[in-house]
Formats: structure tokens, sequence, C-alpha cells
């Protein structure tokens, strides 16, 4: 039988405190100014654990900000509700969720971030936008416009913190971003 204390949860738990430092360190800092030394003295180890984990900032970086969105599957869900879903499933993955805050955070403020979240793009968001969208050329720029929206509310809501945004419940952001997305997915093109 396998003890509290055994090597395997010691190190899944050296490395979970790895990754919770980073994340706060990366949205605190930035990629560029975040460094190894800094996120190992948060983290209560020494330096070289970090490199034993992850080789190198880059690695611990893909790491820290890993983001699976779990997409609905949109061709399974009505087409008159695509808006309402996908706003919705916004609400559910990002209300509390610090490492998500964080990832836009170090996103919008460098390169790795950016670069990053446009493979979130790329590989999650297009693919779930191909279900819904009537144009197969339109996809890319439907896609963007659901991104720009939901991005922009997690930035005013979760980032940003603007009382206005935070104070919105959720039937009200709701209400109010889902006909926009419904839109962006499923109008004619203008």
């Amino acid at each position: 039988m396998i003890g509290s204390s055994s090597p395997a949860r010691r190190s899944d738990a050296t490395r979970n405190s790895i990754l919770a430092a980073a994340r706060e360190r990366f949205a605190a800092d930035g990629y560029e100014r975040a460094t190894i030394r800094a996120i190992a003295k948060d983290a209560r180890i020494d330096p070289s654990m970090v490199m034993r984990y992850f080789g190198s900032k880059d690695g611990l970086f893909a790491a820290a900000v890993a983001i699976d969105l779990r997409l609905p599957d949109l061709a399974a869900v009505p087409r008159e509700e695509l808006g309402q879903a996908l706003v919705g499933h916004f609400l559910d993955l990002w209300e509390g969720n610090e490492k998500l805050t964080a990832v836009l955070r170090v996103g919008t403020a460098t390169q790795a971030g950016s670069e990053h979240l446009q493979g979130v793009f790329r590989d999650q968001l297009l693919p779930a936008t191909r279900q819904a969208c009537p144009d197969p050329e339109q996809v890319p720029a439907r896609a963007a416009l659901c991104a720009a929206q939901l991005l922009g509310l997690a930035l005013t809501r979760y980032v940003l913190r603007f009382p206005p945004a935070v104070a919105l419940t959720r039937e009200e952001l709701t209400a109010w971003l889902g006909p926009t997305v419904q839109r962006y997915l499923t109008a004619s093109h203008p």
C-alpha cells in the first residue's frame, strides 16, 4: 500500500507546487521577467527541481498555461441555441478559474503568451466553429469574432475587473452575449 508520503505523491505535490507558483509569477511578472529562481523560491524548492520537472522555462510555461477549453460538440446543439451554449460554457469555464485569468494576462503581455493563445484558437476554437458555420471559408473570421467577444468579456470581468462587468449576472451575460455570438456563428455573411 502506498502511503501519503510515497515518492509518487511527493512528486505530484512538488510538480503542482511549481505549476501554481509559475502561474502566479507569469501572471504577475509576464513571461520575460519571470525567472526560474523566483518561481522556485515561490514554490519553496531548489531551482534545479524546476529544471528537473520541466526542462526549461519554455517547458514550464507550456505546462503552466496548458488549456483545454472542453468545448461542447456544437453539432449536437440545436442551431438556434449555439450562442447561448457557447456563452454558458465560457462562463462555466472562467468563473473562479485563476489559471485562465493568468493565461490571459500573460497572453496580452508577452509574445510567448500570445503564441500560446493563438494555438488554443487554432487547435480548439476553429474546429468547434467549423461545426456551426454555414460557410467553411468564413470559419476563421467567425471564430475570431467569437474569440474577440468572449476574450473581451474575460479581460473586463476577470482581469481588469471593471465593476459593471463584474456585477453582471450569468443570466444577463448570456442574454447580452448569446445573440451576438449566435450571429457570429450562423448569420448570413454581411
